[in-house]
Order: C-alpha cells, then sequence, then structure tokens
C-alpha cells in the first residue's frame, strides 16, 4: 500500500501539502518520516504516532489507571485487565487460539523462590511461573510454579503450549489442558520432578528433554511440531571471543499430522534432533566466521542438553542477545518466514536490530544443504534501540518491535514493500511505558488485528498491590487499531 502512496506523497510533500513547503533545508529521508507520520491511519490503523517518548517517571501505586502507565499513539486507548499478574510478567500465549481466545497464558520471569509457605498439600510455595489470565474478568491464576525465569511461551496446534526458561540451563515443558491445571510444582529441575496440588506426579505438565538446554526467549512452533528458537547468549560470555546466541530448531521424530492430541504422550515434542543454524558467506559450500552473519545457512547438529556449547565449536553463527522470535503468520511462500531480535547494547552504540529467515524446508536439517536465507529486516538508532520483544499483526504483517530500557517504546514497522530493498519501508512510534522502573513487554495482537495486551513488567510495587504472597504487575488492553 505504502509504495502506492508513495509518488504521489512525495509530489504533495515538495509542493507543501503534506509537509511545510518553506522548509527547503528538509532533507529527503525526513521527508518520508514526515509521510509515515501524515498516512499512520491509512498504514498502521491509528490516527497519529507518538512524535517523542515520555519523559518523566510515574511510578506504579494503587488507584491508577491506565493513562497512568503508557503513553499511546492517537486513536488508540488502553484499559488495565488485570493488576494481578506475577511480577515479571512477560510473554504470553493466547488459548485456545488467537482467533477466539478465553484466556491468556502467561510466562512469569521470576527467579526461583520459596515464598516462606506452603501449599494445601504441605509442599513448598514456589514463585508462580505459568499464569492464565481471564480475558473477561482479568482473574489470575496460577498454573505451575518453580521455574526458573519463564519467558518464551505458544500454543500448539494439537492443542498445548510450551513454556521455557530463560536462564542459563534452561528447559521447556508442555503443558495440556491448562485450564483445569492449578499449582502445580516444579520440584526438582534437572531431574523433571513436577507434581501436582495433591503432591502426586503431575499429568498435565512434563519437560521436554529432547528440546535444547539454552536460554529461551523468542520461539516459534510450526504445525508439525518443528521448534525455531534463539539463545539469549551475549557474545564474549565467558572468554573474550565467545561467540553470541544461536538460532536453534529442533525436528520431531515423528512430525504432528493434524488434530488434537489426548494427551502428551502424543506430542511431537516427545523426540527429536537439535540443530543450530550456520549462515555461510559463499553460495556452494558452508563457510562460516566473522561477517558471516546474514546471507544462506545450514543447520548443523548439536546435541540437546549441550547445545549452546556443541553450537560454538561447530561454528554456528552466533548473535547479540537473540530475544524474542516470531512465525511471520502472513507469509505465503514455501517453508516458513522467522524474525528476531538481537538486543545489542545501546551504551557501545550497537543498537540493535531484527533480523528475519526463511527457511524453505522446515522438516529438513542438513549441514550440506542451505535451506535459510537469513537477512537483517531492522536496525536500531539513537531512538529506537535495545530492541527485545516483537509481534507481528495479523492481516497486515505490520511488525511491531518492544525496546527493553527505561521509559521504554514500541515502535510499529511496515512490512517490506516492492521496493529495491529488503527492509522494512519505515517505522514509527506507537507507545511508550511512563514509569522507568519497568519496560513493555509480552506485547501481543488478538487474531482480528484490531486489539492488543501488553504487560508493564517488573515495575517497583507498590506492597498493597500484592497477591498470593508474591509481587504484581499490570496487563493492560490495547484497543482502536483499524485492519484494511
Amino acid at each position: 500500500m505504502f509504495k502506492k502512496l508513495l509518488p504521489l506523497a512525495i509530489c504533495a510533500a515538495v509542493t507543501g501539502a503534506a509537509i511545510a513547503a518553506d522548509d527547503k533545508s528538509m532533507d529527503f529521508g525526513m521527508k518520508v518520516q514526515h509521510l509515515l507520520n501524515a498516512q499512520s491511519e491509512k498504514l498502521f490503523g491509528f490516527d497519529g504516532p507518538l512524535q517523542t517518548s515520555f519523559d518523566g517517571n510515574v511510578a506504579r501505586v494503587s488507584g491508577q489507571n491506565a493513562d497512568d502507565l503508557i503513553l499511546l499513539a492517537e486513536g488508540l486507548e488502553a484499559t488495565i485487565l488485570t493488576r494481578e499478574a506475577g511480577d515479571k510478567a512477560d510473554m504470553f500465549a493466547f488459548w485456545p487460539n488467537d482467533e477466539e481466545p478465553t484466556h491468556a497464558i502467561f510466562c512469569i520471569e521470576g527467579g526461583i523462590e520459596d515464598l516462606g509457605t506452603t501449599l494445601s498439600s504441605g509442599i513448598t510455595k514456589y514463585n508462580p511461573s505459568i499464569q492464565r489470565v481471564d480475558l473477561v474478568t482479568g482473574a489470575v491464576d496460577t498454573i505451575l510454579r518453580g521455574m526458573d525465569r519463564c519467558d518464551g511461551i505458544r500454543t500448539t496446534a494439537w492443542g498445548t503450549v510450551l513454556a521455557t526458561e530463560e536462564t542459563g540451563d534452561g528447559q521447556g515443558y508442555e503443558l495440556i489442558n491448562p485450564l483445569e491445571t492449578d499449582n502445580n510444582t516444579v520440584l526438582d529441575r534437572a531431574a523433571g520432578v513436577i507434581v501436582d496440588e495433591n503432591n502426586s506426579p503431575a499429568m498435565n505438565i512434563i519437560k521436554r528433554d529432547a528440546l535444547p538446554t539454552m536460554a529461551w526467549e523468542g520461539l516459534t512452533v510450526t504445525e508439525e511440531g518443528v521448534v525455531i528458537a534463539g539463545d539469549e547468549l551475549r557474545p564474549g560470555t565467558g572468554s573474550p571471543d565467545k561467540d553470541g546466541g544461536a538460532i536453534f530448531k529442533f525436528v520431531p521424530t515423528a512430525p504432528h499430522l493434524g488434530g488434537l492430541i489426548g494427551d502428551l504422550t502424543m506430542s511431537p515434542l516427545t523426540s527429536g534432533s537439535v540443530y543450530a543454524m550456520q549462515v555461510s558467506c559463499v553460495n556452494n559450500k558452508q563457510q562460516t566466521g566473522q561477517g558471516c552473519e546474514i546471507g544462506n545457512a545450514a543447520w548443523v547438529q548439536v546435541t540437546a542438553a549441550n547445545a549452546r556449547d556443541d553450537a560454538d565449536a561447530a561454528d554456528a553463527t552466533g548473535y547479540y542477545r537473540p530475544e524474542d522470535l516470531h512465525m511471520d503468520p502472513t507469509y505465503e511462500g514455501e517453508g516458513v518466514r522467522f524474525c528476531w531480535t538481537n538486543t545489542g547494547n545501546e551504551g557501545a552504540n550497537n543498537y540493535g536490530e531484527v533480523i528475519c529467515g526463511i527457511d524453505s524446508e522446515p522438516l529438513l536439517a542438513d549441514d550440506n544443504i542451505r535451506s535459510v536465507v537469513v537477512n537483517r529486516f531492522v536496525e536500531g538508532d539513537e531512538d529506537f534501540n535495545a530492541v527485545d520483544n516483537l509481534a507481528f499483526q495479523p492481516l497486515t504483517g505490520n511488525l511491531y518491535v518492544i525496546e527493553d530500557h527505561r521509559n521504554g517504546d514500541i515502535f510499529g514497522c511496515l512490512p517490506d514493500g516492492d521496493d529495491r530493498d529488503i527492509k522494512t519501508d519505515g517505522c514509527v512510534k506507537v507507545l511508550t511505558v511512563k514509569d522507568q522502573s519497568a519496560e513493555p513487554t509480552g506485547f501481543g495482537f488478538f487474531g482480528n488485528g484490531q486489539s492488543a495486551l501488553l504487560s508493564v513488567q517488573h515495575s517497583g510495587n507498590d506492597d498493597a498491590l500484592d497477591v498470593d504472597d508474591y509481587g504484581t504487575d499490570d496487563i493492560l488492553l490495547i484497543t482502536g487499531f483499524k485492519v484494511k
């Protein structure tokens, strides 16, 4: 759409209809930036983007409304769904699906913590790790306790939830019947010992040892059960020349063939092989090393339990803290298109980026077959940096990118159009958080693309807002996106 509008809009800009004609000093890039603002209703579905981030600090206290927590683009509205999600509420997955959800299943990114009391069965009460939020009432219930920094979470095509941990020895846990599961507890992460609220072996949750051990954050799960995910690892961790986090792929031994499963033994995540992405700098063989972060890539096999070190030893490509990762729901080509954020370090003028890959054969992994094409899609700058979470807007393909720092912003970015380059056609600022102790995270759209949920994460807690012996975060409902 933007490409069709651009020639007329540029003409209007030059004659003074879109921007001030007497500003002869404005360069072409600034004209395009003004056009993005002027056309935001057509391009992004809201009346006008934010021009600046919120400059100040509004602490979290009782009695606030959504306008006290965030600043929004014109035409959008926010309400508080709940103030009782666990502290460090991060990513979420709609249940049972994005189109007609009744609940959001949230990861709570707190570390392992003994809360100093017991559950009704007498077992130790640990930190909440997975919670469900009723999308009508805002009621919050804890499904699982005792994970270490639950972060990445997705629903699957076979009717389960995959939740993962963002820590060096992070694990994946698969959950079935999330509306009927309460206060399960991970008693032993290494051994995968999980009990229900009666202290009996859990029937609805299992640790998936076939998945890679790493610091999980973003991930996508295909209908067949292929899992693509990033290891949230900073370059130089442990030794000066240690590579950053790799992108991994799990390929199930028995791909899912469709329909819902009756129990967890039927899941394709039961067994499979793990691979790390290795980008090549040439077209006819695997040639790796510094400078080979984009291009064509193959998958090299690693062990699930030692995925991180195996990837480093096998010269898999490392990135600067790969964080959130999502599948593009509007992609219509062969295979799957997935995009992820590399946070970077804004203090070092490494402003972060979004990279996208197209894996033309997701069920295939072979170190001699370059089935993936990887290229940069968005590069950060002084105002748009430390990129962490992201979310595709259904139907439009617009990509929303979320910052990880004080007064963090959310930017909306257009898909690539028909021009020569292969990057976004432009980004605008949509939202900024007012509490400097918090960050925006867990942003995601409902299936119609018209509404979204947002977690305002790890605010400095007012003790009056504590629930269930634990701190809390705010979950907001944002409405008003026009989808054409």
